[in-house]
């Protein structure tokens, strides 16, 4: 084959009525409409983000690496919220022309080629399933300080597990060694090798798991009730909060300038990852055309007005600027209003607070894992990943096989992950995907001109370049100006995880696709043979 030949399959596009025509023929059952789709989006966003690293935004890191944006956090959020809103306008237009499930994967493979695609889709996995596995392990954190507040009422082994039994080996070990004790005399061996798993992470990701394979529509109503949930949680937060709001803390507004707010949108940008999970859902929609955009653009409103009354009232209850406590900046919520309440309040409302975090983040690792497999249920359709897949439960309509298989990576995946990284790292993939979605509507626009937009984005090509501008520009500020280790770790990562896909896609799926288009041409030339000697 010349190199002519493989350039030409590298930049190969799929034309985008044959995705629709596989979208047809997938199978996947079509239960969605836009007040589910809302409710999936304000699920995806509003977890973790908000109620962690809001804090790390605010103050800033504790070693004095990363910049806190104080009481212009508000202002964070809304550059946040503005690269978010550029992209989320792209994802609608292509949501909207091309509903198939595949998202920013299956609209990279319209407009610049196969290799692009499979590295999107190579990026998606890790941005949600690397979200997913963190968001697991928050989530067996916070359960557990939940319990430890019925030590009076629960037994002591359920209120004070052993650490092997909710960490991985790493922290075990680490925690132990804090604490002056021989992980040795702690930690049991099998067959010589120490034994440690996160086990109440292990038990959420299985019950995600089981719920998904039941059906979207069931995975919908488990999400309504946590978004309910926790968005009461959020309301009690700041009408509480609202009394006990000082100006004073306001000022100064900006105490790290430039550099704190423009760190403090990226950090806080982990806290709008979600939307664009949506549209992994297109063909599970029931008027994707109509219901995504709405879907999409509707729970980014819901979330920015959530997050700015947050900042005002976090910001405005407890100062920022300066030095402020650890417990502040691992769960900023609870902590600000443990230390402005009194009496019975302040033990009752971050009792709540606590419920609202865990039913948060149980909604969003129902939505990562959904998005992970519908993204990789698309690229096993394309010939990237094993035909297995592809396999529906024969009941419930839903890809089983895929959706066992990231239950299983994120068990293991939850004994070596680095926590640290987690949030960092998630953002790069998910500004790169939004990067290249941006790029994709403005070479779309040229190279289709006349296919049907039931939603097209306003001032192009000047959003389109605003969204890549600012994912752009954010990224590039966070690879040149931070100074941690977790940072460098995350970038150093993204570089790392980019070149396996490469290698992978070199080595596995160029060749997969030959196979494939060489199969099909041989299938047509024997059903035309058919034809002709039935006509003879």
């Amino acid at each position: 084959m010349t190199l002519q030949n493989i350039l030409q399959n590298l930049l190969k596009r799929k034309n985008p009525d044959d995705a629709l025509e596989s979208a047809a023929k997938g199978g996947l059952e079509k239960t969605l409409g836009v007040w589910d789709l809302i409710i999936l989006g304000v699920g995806a966003i509003i977890g973790s983000g908000i109620f962690a690293v809001v804090g790390l935004a605010a103050a800033g890191s504790a070693d004095g690496a990363t910049p806190g944006a104080g009481p212009a956090l508000i202002v964070s959020m809304v550059v946040a919220a503005i690269a978010c809103v550029f992209s989320a306008l792209c994802f609608s237009e292509f949501a909207s022309m091309i509903p198939v499930a595949g998202g920013a994967y299956s609209y990279a493979y319209a407009t610049l080629g196969e290799c692009v695609a499979w590295l999107v889709g190579w990026i998606l996995m890790l941005e949600y399933v690397i979200a997913f596995i963190a968001v697991s392990c928050a989530w067996a954190n916070y359960v557990i300080q939940f319990l430890k507040g019925f030590g009076h009422v629960l037994p002591a082994w359920l209120t004070n597990p052993p650490i092997w039994l909710v960490s991985d080996f790493r922290t075990a070990v680490h925690s132990l060694s804090n604490q002056g004790v021989d992980y040795h005399s702690v930690i049991p061996t099998i067959c010589g090798i120490p034994f440690s798993i996160n086990l109440p992470a292990a038990l959420i990701i299985l019950f995600i798991t089981m719920t998904l394979v039941r059906g979207t529509k069931d995975s919908t109503k488990m999400a309504t009730f946590m978004v309910v949930l926790k968005l009461g949680i959020i309301g009690l937060f700041i009408l509480s909060g609202l009394f006990f709001v000082e100006p004073a803390n306001w000022t100064p507004f900006a105490p790290n300038g430039l550099s704190g707010v423009f760190m403090g949108a990226f950090i806080i940008f982990f806290a709008y990852i979600g939307f664009d999970a949506l549209a992994t859902t297109a063909e599970e929609c029931k008027n994707p055309q109509r219901d995504l955009p709405r879907g999409i653009i509707g729970s980014l409103i819901v979330t920015t007005i959530v997050y700015t009354l947050v900042a005002l009232v976090l910001t405005g209850m407890y100062r920022t600027q300066g030095n402020v406590a650890p417990e502040f900046i691992g769960a900023p919520l609870a902590y600000a209003m443990e230390n402005v309440l009194h009496g019975w309040a302040a033990k009752a409302v971050p009792g709540f607070m606590s419920v609202g975090i865990i039913a948060g983040l149980t909604s969003v690792l129902l939505v990562m894992q959904m998005a992970a497999t519908r993204i990789l249920y698309v690229m096993s359709r394309d010939h990237f990943l094993p035909k297995a897949f592809q396999k529906l439960h024969p009941k419930f309509n839903t890809p089983h096989v895929l959706t066992w298989t990231v239950c299983i990576v994120s068990i293991f995946g939850t004994l070596t992950l680095n926590l640290d990284a987690a949030a960092a790292l998630c953002n790069f993939g998910t500004f790169t995907s939004f990067i290249i979605v941006c790029v994709a509507v403005l070479i779309l626009r040229k190279i289709d001109p006349d296919r049907p937009r039931p939603f097209k984005v306003p001032f192009c090509p000047w959003f389109p370049l605003a969204g890549i501008g600012c994912c752009g520009g954010l990224m590039l500020f966070m690879m040149i100006t931070s100074k941690g280790e977790s940072a460098k770790l995350s970038t150093e990562l993204f570089i790392a995880w980019i070149i396996m896909g490469a290698l992978i896609y070199a080595t596995y799926g160029y060749h997969k696709n030959r196979r494939a288009e060489k199969e099909l041409v041989e299938n047509k030339e024997i059903a035309e043979k058919d034809n002709v000697e039935i006509n003879i």
